[in-house]
């Protein structure tokens, strides 16, 4: 383990989404406990920070082909020729780019996520997002959403997600708005909202949002980075800015969470889509849901047992 001892079970007292650990201050576990997520200041290096933005820019030019990486281009920018900054939103599934990947073992992120996953690390889902400075269409926006939506796997508390800015995300820019609380409903219907212009690929949002829920919008600072629940709501703005926002993130879970069948449930339709996209890119006839995730995840610290 990269910290101190953490139970494997959650506290049969008053924390039900932090195992015990000699990390996290008792203030820290209540804020979690009751919002759904923490901020760390300057946990990331500057330097570490533009080893990923030099890494991203090699994945757009296609000068590094890392296996299994998407590449995703925004819907309204699709027509333009070329891989740059400029039309990339996002760099999903880097767990097989040494580079990238390193965000995901680092240290001082290790050792907070192991205070909610326990010391059997497996990462999930990586994503490195450039949210690129929006037209009218505002196809840049993400809808509230819960990321647990995504997820065959089980239970929730056990899952973290590590979200890193690499520069200033502010209002302007898009940062990221959450609605604190959340987290300790159920997992909502999702999907496409219905907005002028195109919508991107599994962007789903909250079929049914509740407007009456207060929002707060993270103001982050390069190298801050928030740990929040995976039923927390959350979404991100339009950038007004000129220039791009990114943020480098995986999704963590310990390796004794199991897998879930979907079958109908409202996860089922996301299900068929994921499974669509996969069969298009590697030219298959059929691809089972559990696959795409052995895939995608990968050990960072400790044993692999179900996932």
């Amino acid at each position: 383990p990269t910290s101190a001892q953490v139970s494997a079970v959650p506290h049969s007292g008053r924390f039900c989404y932090t195992l015990d650990n000699n990390l996290l201050t008792t203030e820290q576990r209540q804020f979690y406990e009751d919002n759904g997520y923490l901020l760390i200041k300057n946990l990331v290096s500057d330097e570490d920070i533009e080893r990923f933005r030099k890494e991203f820019t090699r994945i757009c030019k296609r000068e590094v082909k890392p296996p299994g990486v998407m590449i995703m281009k925004d819907e309204s920018l699709r027509s333009q020729f070329g891989q740059s900054e400029k039309v990339v939103n996002k760099v999903q599934d880097f767990q097989e780019d040494e580079e990238l990947f390193r965000y995901c073992t680092l240290p001082q992120v290790l050792k907070y996520v192991e205070c909610f996953t326990g010391p059997n690390i497996m990462a999930m889902h990586t994503m490195l997002i450039n949210k690129l400075p929006d037209s009218d269409k505002q196809t840049f926006l993400h809808p509230m959403h819960q990321d647990l939506h995504y997820f065959p796997f089980r239970p929730a508390s056990r899952i973290v997600c590590a979200w890193t800015a690499m520069e200033r995300a502010h209002q302007d820019n898009g940062c990221l708005v959450v609605q604190p609380g959340t987290h300790k409903t159920t997992l909502k219907p999702h999907g496409y909202p219905e907005l002028e212009g195109k919508t991107n690929k599994l962007f789903h949002g909250l079929l049914d949002e509740d407007e009456k829920i207060p929002k707060v919008h993270l103001v982050m600072e390069k190298g801050d980075t928030v740990f929040f629940h995976p039923l927390l709501i959350h979404g991100s703005g339009i950038n007004r800015t000129s220039g791009f926002r990114k943020s480098i993130s995986c999704h963590f879970a310990s390796s004794e969470c199991h897998y879930i069948d979907v079958k109908n449930t409202t996860q089922e339709h996301l299900e068929k889509e994921l499974q669509e996209m996969v069969c298009k890119k590697y030219n298959a006839t059929s691809v089972d849901l559990k696959d795409i995730w052995n895939f995608r995840a990968r050990l960072v610290q400790g044993e692999r047992i179900n996932l």
